[in-house]
């Protein structure tokens, strides 16, 4: 949803730089477009902000106050609380804004998770997603703006229909040969595998990321170049951490594009633990058919909220993708009525073990 010009609200944050801004000379308009708001929204922010300031000489000039501008923001907050829901429960605004501006979640994931968890009873409010979009739209919120939501596209995905062509590594089987029960997601241990580029021209470094298909588990490797020996690096390391015999149960097969870094299906399948046995069986997309590893689309979306296009991989620690695939994997997902994937493939393992 796109955040027009003018509907953003202003933070404390905000308010105290406009001060500055003001002290500065620097003229209304300016203002308004370095904070990212309409002017009118600059000239009733200081006229909520104003008080009268006795200078030393005893002269007196009208001033702005950040600290009376947010008193009164706060005011009017709980003051909308007899007509609003969620002005009458400020603990259940608080949790709100903590779990969208310092977690990344959304509106949704927020009352889901509360929900899946049986926790709606811990607040004395309960609003549904809906109204807690439209909250957000007319800036009742002190913290929490469009800005911290995720970009939603609604239109559907228009793809390009392309002849099945055969420029997938020569070993490789197509997707095609990959049997139908895979595709109902009833099966633990398929994999659909895909690596994420950097910003073009300086990051040398890439994440290479796997999306297990049943649990939507996700599982991170910062790679040092974009080529097939650090993907099959990155694979002999994930052998190493379950072991040959769990690996198989694991990872039964991966599904990948075209790339160039997924040339070597061999290097890919065989195991680097026990001599002449495969730990694996790779699957190709068509070429130009990324829809058809779509829970890898859907979750590369997710790292994008993290490592924003442009983002340098050179500059992040191995630590720092931890936490991204860790932030994840604890994400309540609607389509797991708001459990989060690391719960789900636990349970998974366990079943193996």
């Amino acid at each position: 949803m796109a955040n027009k010009k003018g509907s953003k609200q202003l933070t404390r944050a905000d308010r105290i730089r406009l001060e500055a801004l003001l002290k500065a000379g620097i003229s209304k308009s300016k203002i308004a477009n370095q904070l990212g708001v309409h002017r009118s929204t600059v000239y009733n922010e200081i006229k909520r902000g104003e008080y009268m300031h006795r200078n030393s000489d005893y002269t007196e000039e009208m001033r702005y106050s950040p600290d009376i501008a947010q008193e009164k923001t706060e005011a009017n907050l709980k003051a909308r609380g007899t007509q609003l829901k969620i002005g009458k429960d400020i603990t259940f605004a608080n949790y709100i804004e903590d779990k969208i501006v310092n977690e990344d979640y959304s509106p949704a994931a927020v009352l889901g998770e509360l929900k899946a968890q049986g926790r709606e009873k811990e607040f004395d409010t309960s609003i549904c997603v809906t109204t807690l979009y439209s909250y957000i739209d007319k800036g009742i919120f002190l913290k929490v703006t469009n800005k911290n939501l995720a970009v939603k596209r609604n239109q559907k995905r228009k793809y390009k229909k392309v002849r099945k062509q055969q420029s997938r590594a020569a070993a490789g089987d197509s997707i095609e040969k990959r049997p139908e029960e895979i595709d109902q997601r009833e099966e633990f241990g398929h994999w659909e595998m895909d690596s994420v580029l950097g910003k073009r021209g300086k990051s040398k470094n890439t994440l290479l990321v796997l999306t297990e298909r049943k649990t939507r588990d996700e599982i991170m490797f910062k790679l040092p170049d974009h080529t097939d020996e650090s993907v099959v690096t990155a694979l002999d390391r994930l052998e190493h951490r379950y072991g040959y015999d769990m690996f198989k149960k694991i990872f039964k097969t991966i599904t990948v594009d075209n790339g160039s870094e997924f040339a070597d299906v061999d290097g890919m399948e065989r195991s680097s633990m026990v001599e002449g046995k495969k730990r694996t069986h790779l699957y190709y997309c068509h070429p130009y058919s990324s829809w058809e590893r779509g829970t890898n689309e859907v979750t590369n979306k997710m790292v994008r909220r993290k490592v924003p296009k442009g983002t340098n991989f050179d500059d992040k620690t191995d630590e720092e993708i931890a936490e991204i695939e860790k932030w994840m994997n604890k994400y309540p997902r609607k389509i797991h009525g708001y459990r989060c994937a690391a719960e789900l493939f636990a349970e998974e393992l366990e079943k193996l073990a």
